[in-house]
């Protein structure tokens, strides 16, 4: 397993654990923006629930929920008992520590019931099963408080220095160098929900009213930068496909669209960390933050977590990081004369079939991972009674593109459900596997007896319509591009 997929497995389990409870994030974000004595609505009596529900509900959903994914109840009680620990012996937020302790809770207890299975006596399972938990759960809630919680600590104040230090001589924006490609490489939730999101949660408790963490990878700027210049100096099925993919990435926050736009034309790398730079740059000047975080991270996310009097410093900031992409991308756009229109390259072809765009280009595209080429996978029709849309985190792309599958599945009359997940967490047991090329290794990896269709974008991609007529036949084989 290469680098890039154990860091995109290691986001996608991070963010297993927060997306779940993103809605509990969006109402402190939401009590935080309203009632904070610098909010919309100040409450004095009301605002006494933020520092609370962000110092022990939060990390506490994080740990139960990481524990449960471990080893479903039993892990996940384990894990809130151990990360109980670092939570309750630190002043501030231990985001970290639950991600850390709820997974290390969960595993723990899955590996003690293992040795004590078929070893207790008939009549004692109860006992043993409760007061299992509760020792390890002791042992590990000493553990966090005297070793993963100070450890966090330092770690966090570490890396706030660091942040603070770059703000101080001025390289704050120089994060986008990081920031913009990661995004395009699937390790957006490894960066976001690893490392800003406990740092502004952190921020917000020590100083109040907002932060500028909760903004850096969830803008949506630079890949609407991207889309509009498609849209405006782009040629064939690229500049008629952008449109649609910039209402969608713009407005409802599913940033995959925009990705193959970027690697069809690897310069463009340079116009998405130019449009983050800039944003940055003015969000510093103008001190800009949001109060609550921003999931998804579209347009109206940011409005509806914007502090009182805190609109213009945001919307400027997102202004000036789709103005400077647009302008660079249209320069690369202009300049790269090496491709005529009717020349167009196949992933650009790509693009326009799966927005839905006719191409009058007749290109085949082959498969393009090397490890395709394995022993070839098929199921009968009446063998499939589920379809899972995958992505990284199992939710927004994903959900769009299940959508999109079920509604087409329904129409021709099949009886198979279609429901989207987070890629690590497919059933080893599914048949099909419906996820994004990029995808495609940690799809097999995860799902081995399924056979896996990839498509190039989350959008109306042909491989939908391909995949409902293999099952209107009777049987789904591996790819068949």
């Amino acid at each position: 397993m290469n680098l890039k997929i154990k860091i995109q497995k290691f986001g996608g389990f991070l963010a297993g654990m927060v997306i779940p409870n993103i809605g509990a994030f969006i109402a402190w974000g939401l009590i935080t923006a309203l009632f904070l004595d610098s909010g919309w609505l100040p409450n004095e009596d009301l605002a006494t629930m933020i520092s609370p529900m962000l110092q022990y509900l939060l990390p506490f959903l994080i740990a139960y929920t990481g524990g449960r994914m471990v080893y479903d109840q039993r892990g996940a009680v384990a894990g809130v008992v151990a990360a109980s620990g670092a939570i309750f012996g630190s002043e501030i937020p231990m985001f970290l520590a639950a991600m850390i302790l709820g997974p290390l809770g969960g595993w723990v207890m899955k590996k003690v019931d293992k040795v004590l299975d078929g070893k207790i006596k008939s009549g004692f399972e109860m006992l043993v099963n409760n007061f299992s938990i509760g020792i390890i759960g002791l042992i590990l809630a000493v553990f966090s408080f005297y070793v993963i919680g100070p450890v966090i600590t330092g770690l966090t104040n570490v890396a706030t220095a660091g942040i603070n230090s770059l703000i101080d001589v001025g390289l704050y924006p120089l994060l986008a160098v990081i920031i913009e490609p990661a995004k395009v490489l699937f390790l957006n939730n490894a960066i976001d929900q690893g490392i800003f999101v406990p740092l502004g949660s952190a921020e917000i408790l020590e100083h109040g009213g907002k932060t500028l963490f909760y903004m850096l990878v969830s803008s949506p700027a630079p890949g609407a930068g991207i889309l509009l210049a498609y849209s405006l100096f782009g040629r064939g099925t690229s500049k008629k496909s952008a449109p649609s993919a910039l209402i969608i990435q713009f407005f409802g926050g599913i940033h995959e669209v925009y990705f193959p736009y970027v690697l069809m034309k690897p310069l463009m790398f340079f116009a998405i960390i130019g449009g983050g730079i800039a944003q940055i740059v003015v969000w510093v000047i103008l001190n800009a933050g949001l109060a609550g975080y921003p999931h998804p991270g579209s347009i109206i996310s940011f409005l509806i977590m914007l502090p009182r009097g805190g609109a213009i410093p945001v919307l400027l900031g997102i202004l000036a990081g789709v103005a400077v992409t647009m302008l660079i991308a249209a320069a690369i756009i202009k300049l790269d004369r090496s491709v005529e229109e009717d020349e167009d390259t196949s992933l650009s072809d790509d693009i326009g079939e799966m927005l839905g765009v006719k191409n009058d280009v007749n290109d085949e595209t082959a498969a393009s991972d090397d490890n395709r080429n394995d022993t070839m996978r098929s199921w009968k029709t009446s063998e499939i009674n589920k379809i899972i849309f995958a992505c990284d985190a199992g939710i927004g792309s994903s959900a769009m593109g299940s959508g999109i599958l079920k509604k087409k599945v329904q129409e021709a009359g099949l009886d198979i459900q279609v429901e989207n997940s987070a890629i690590d967490s497919v059933n080893k047991d599914v048949r099909v596997v419906v996820t994004h090329t990029k995808l495609y290794n940690r799809a097999k990896q995860a799902a081995p007896k399924a056979v896996i269709r990839t498509v190039d974008s989350f959008l109306n991609d042909p491989q939908y319509d391909i995949l409902v007529e293999d099952l209107k036949e009777g049987e789904v084989k591996d790819e068949n591009k």
